[in-house]
């Protein structure tokens, strides 16, 4: 197996297909990229922007290239040493009858040969499909519903708009049996009698028959007769193994598992041996190819038993060493990777958060805090907000899960005198409690019972639910403990239990990831770069030592996980965060300019119920999220420049409002109020009306632009050389302000990036700093790091982390750490907290005088070597310290390498 150096994720569809990705090899291997990240390549729902609605496993994309097209990839980016790790999806498929084995189920229900592939509740009356625009009633008699016949597949079809679901085949008798003088009754008897094995197929006779005129038109009398028929097509739709429902109905009467709220992704029992072998028979047939040498696990939450499903999925790639395996895995603040997980890491939030608590200045919390409370007009406590959040998010948008959980819990407490009384509204509080006081997305308890950790967090959660006293019987509170820890005595019992713990846990991830990153995130606003993925909000910034515990953490865990900074799903620009993070510098001036900007934008403001819009909340986040996405080189009277971060940030202002579900959401759009806050978005970045505003929301920019570019470096050089492995989104090669999806979704300039990748090497660094806005210094340090990192990969891989000290008056504004495998050693330098350093400064770099004594100490194993600065080629003779004017005067961070003597340059 070849371990990564490093990864290029890239997002297929929208135009990128597999020959335009092959036609990157070059560029990625001049950047030393080791493995191209993929996303999701299988066949998915026609249209998909994304792919993570697969509908068929067996089957590689044919929009993308197909077999072929994937074939001739993975044979361009081996010619220029490059590997593929692919996108895969365990969890779920699309509930599309574009998916064969899903119009299995919605023809034959619960005897399809597919019917135990999906997580379907089989004693629910009908499998419900929330799918209609409107309730079924109105549907029925507005004439919105038809039939459609197949001729040449012999199929009928119940239609609605655009969509065609697959009749029980013993409907096919009604239908024909409308046909005048009992014409067809031989068909319809061969349907009404049919099985999924039938043989000949009733549908290859009736293809066979409508082949003759006279048979055609009879069928054609019949399907006319029945859908023009309202009863006879009321009676046809309940005769079906489905029934259509609003799609608000999902709420709370689904009888699927869903992937979180998403209605038309069905869960998948990967757990049951035989779906797990269909679900990855093609995908390890790549692998044991080579066509594909790693993979990346969407939402391993969502499975019964991630641990279980890891081990398996080993053992069916075989070979002699682990294959090269990443979670999607969101770890909370206190959380680690499970040590008995083979996986070689996660996708790489954590580390994220890891940067954001050393770029952010705790020691500005309290100020930043009054500012943003001033600004609302009230005290937001975080954790309290969540909890609310919470509740409400299980109670409403997952009720349909709350459901089911609670007739769980319910039939199993009637069973036993001791608990028979606990009534089902008890139980489902106590549900709803211990969920919301989960610390992390969700535990692990499997067959075996819970580990220790497992244990500790379930029993805090429960105390921390019976301290709110949302619940009055405390023994309902104990009685779901139990049933989560799978604590019961009679062997019938545990087999409810475990159930009941395996549903919990997937329904605790998705709680987590609509209540927190979807809702919350955008309501507890005091500092925008801290609503990540994977982040804490009310955490506001640590010490440096909080981030070398996390990184020699990092380098025992998961030395192999992806160090991500921008994926898909973040929820702004790697360097937009960047930026953001130094206004943690500078409360008192935001506030005050934030004040006089809600003063020049007042008449932008429309009064709706008695409040005005944005409320003071959006209006924070909106300048911070305008801050974050300015472009570096945008001129205030730039008109046509505005006019398109306009459209940019009126996009970003409709999701922030609907994500926070406050006054418009998805579900229940408002659309007063999404208009109005369209008119203020837009408003504000025209210069005909706010010129006064654009020049004073650009001149108080101006040093936070600078600062935040700085941040952008250090960030990079920090994801070069920390323990994992540097992921680069696509595009991030060069400044990466974008917003939310899918503004972080817009085509690549591929091009540009190569054209300065041509000419980095031929410029000094001075010169490429000079034009700093273009972001060729940040490709510069990317380039330079990948490179050192391809030619020593056993350094990065396994070389132990050690912190460095530093000293002097700015010993607080650096972080420094050295990489050490045996003589080789790697030593990374870089700012933080530097808005003031940087004062009156117009290029991303500190003045080498303003670093005064401030100095890197070398422990004596490391002291009087000879280094190589590889972001500049400087050589460097070093005693016991370093000083930051020395290494810190031509580029604005450092990575040196000493191989323990002589030159250490690399090409």
């Amino acid at each position: 197996m070849m371990l990564p150096t490093a990864t290029y994720r890239l997002q297929l569809r929208a135009g990128m297909t597999f020959e335009r990705a092959a036609a990157l090899a070059p560029q990625l291997a001049d950047l030393a990229i080791s493995h191209l990240y993929l996303s999701p390549i299988f066949e998915a729902v026609h249209g998909s922007t994304h792919g993570y609605d697969v509908i068929n496993n067996a089957a590689i994309a044919t929009e993308l290239g197909g077999e072929a097209g994937f074939s001739a990839l993975a044979d361009a980016l081996r010619r220029h040493g490059i590997r593929l790790i692919v996108d895969f999806v365990p969890n779920h498929m699309a509930a599309s009858p574009q998916n064969p084995w899903w119009r299995d189920v919605l023809e034959w229900g619960a005897t399809a040969r597919h019917a135990q592939h999906f997580d379907i509740d089989w004693s629910a009356p009908k499998l419900v499909l929330p799918v209609l625009a409107r309730g079924y009633g109105k549907t029925l008699e507005q004439g919105e519903l038809g039939l459609a016949f197949d001729a040449a597949a012999g199929a009928i079809s119940l239609t609605y708009g655009g969509l065609e679901l697959p009749l029980t085949p013993s409907s096919y008798a009604d239908i024909l049996g409308r046909a005048p003088d009992d014409a067809l009754s031989h068909l319809a008897h061969c349907f009404a009698v049919s099985t999924p094995g039938s043989a000949p197929s009733p549908k290859a006779v009736l293809a066979a028959s409508a082949r003759e005129p006279a048979t055609a038109a009879l069928i054609s009398h019949a399907l006319d007769a029945t859908r023009t028929d309202l009863s006879a097509l009321h009676a046809l739709h309940e005769h079906q193994i489905w029934r259509l429902t609003h799609w608000r109905a999902a709420r709370e009467m689904l009888t699927h598992r869903r992937f979180f709220e998403i209605a038309d992704l069905v869960g998948l029992m990967v757990e049951r041996s035989q779906v797990f072998n269909d679900v990855h028979a093609h995908v390890i047939a790549l692998a044991k190819d080579g066509c594909v040498d790693g993979l990346r696990l969407d939402h391993v939450d969502g499975l019964a038993d991630p641990k279980g499903y890891l081990v398996r999925l080993q053992g069916a790639l075989g070979g002699e060493e682990p294959s090269y395996l990443l979670v999607e895995k969101i770890l909370g603040p206190d959380e680690v990777l499970r040590e008995a997980w083979p996986v070689a890491g996660t996708t790489g939030y954590e580390f994220i958060r890891a940067l954001a608590g050393l770029l952010v200045d705790p020691e500005r919390e309290a100020g930043m805090t009054e500012a943003y409370h001033r600004f609302v007009g009230g005290s937001v406590d975080y954790d309290i907000l969540v909890r609310g959040i919470k509740r409400r998010t299980l109670t409403h948008n997952l009720a349909a899960e709350l459901r089911a959980l609670t007739l769980m819990a319910h039939g199993l407490a009637i069973l036993h005198p001791a608990t028979r009384d606990l009534g089902v509204d008890e139980l489902r509080s106590a549900i709803v409690e211990l969920a919301s006081a989960l610390p992390v997305y969700r535990t692990y308890v499997a067959a075996s019972g819970p580990d220790a950790l497992d244990r500790s967090v379930i029993e805090a959660a429960a105390r921390e639910a019976k301290g709110t006293r949302q619940v009055d019987d405390e023994e309902a509170l104990d009685f779901v403990k139990r049933l989560v820890l799978i604590d019961v005595a009679a062997p019938e019992d545990q087999a409810i239990a475990l159930q009941f713990a395996i549903r919990f846990q997937q329904t605790s991830g998705a709680l987590m990831a609509k209540a927190v990153e979807d809702t919350a995130f955008y309501r507890y606003n005091r500092l925008l770069a801290l609503n990540e993925v994977g982040g804490e909000p009310a955490a506001f910034g640590a010490p440096v030592e909080a981030f070398h515990r996390m990184m020699i953490q990092r380098h025992e865990g998961q030395p192999y996980g992806l160090s991500a900074t921008a994926t898909h799903d973040t929820k702004r620009g790697e360097d937009a965060r960047a930026r953001l993070y130094a206004l943690s510098e500078m409360p008192e001036a935001w506030a005050a300019a934030a004040g006089r900007w809600r003063e020049q934008n007042f008449s932008l403001k429309r009064e709706m119920r008695g409040h005005l819009v944005p409320d003071p909340e959006a209006e924070w986040a909106f300048y911070q999220a305008l801050a974050g996405a300015w472009p570096p080189d945008l001129d205030p009277d730039d008109a046509n420049g505005l006019a398109a971060l306009a459209e940019r940030m009126a996009q970003f202002a409709l999701k922030a409002a609907r994500e926070a579900k406050l006054h418009t959401s998805w579900t229940a759009t408002d659309p007063g109020y999404e208009q109005a806050l369209e008119h203020f978005a837009r408003g504000t970045l025209d210069p005909r009306i706010s010129s006064a505003f654009l020049s004073d929301f650009a001149r108080v920019l101006r040093p936070v632009v600078v600062a935040g570019a700085l941040n952008a470096l250090t960030q990079t050089l920090i994801k070069l050389a920390a323990p994992g492995v540097p992921d680069v989104y696509q595009g991030t090669e060069l400044w990466d302000f974008s917003l939310v999806d899918p503004d972080n979704r817009r085509p690549v300039d591929f091009q540009q990036i190569s054209d300065l990748v041509g000419t980095i090497d031929q410029r000094s660094v001075p010169a490429i700093l000079h034009e700093w806005r273009s972001g060729a210094i940040k490709l510069h340090l990317l380039k330079a790091g990948l490179r050192l990192r391809r030619q020593r990969p056993a350094l990065f891989g396994a070389g132990a982390y050690r912190p460095l000290d530093v000293t002097g008056d700015h010993c607080r504004r650096v972080v420094a750490f050295a990489r050490v495998l045996g003589e080789e050693v790697a030593v990374a330098v870089a700012p933080r907290l530097t808005l003031d350093l940087l004062d009156g400064v117009d290029v991303p770099i500190v003045p080498p005088a303003r670093w005064g004594g401030t100095s890197v100490m070398l422990p004596a194993a490391l002291a009087s070597r000879h280094w190589v600065d590889v972001c500049t080629g400087e050589h460097v003779d070093a005693g016991a310290e370093v000083a930051l004017a020395a290494i810190l005067h031509i580029c604005p961070v450092s990575l040196m390498l000493s191989t323990g003597g002589g030159s250490s340059q690399t090409r």
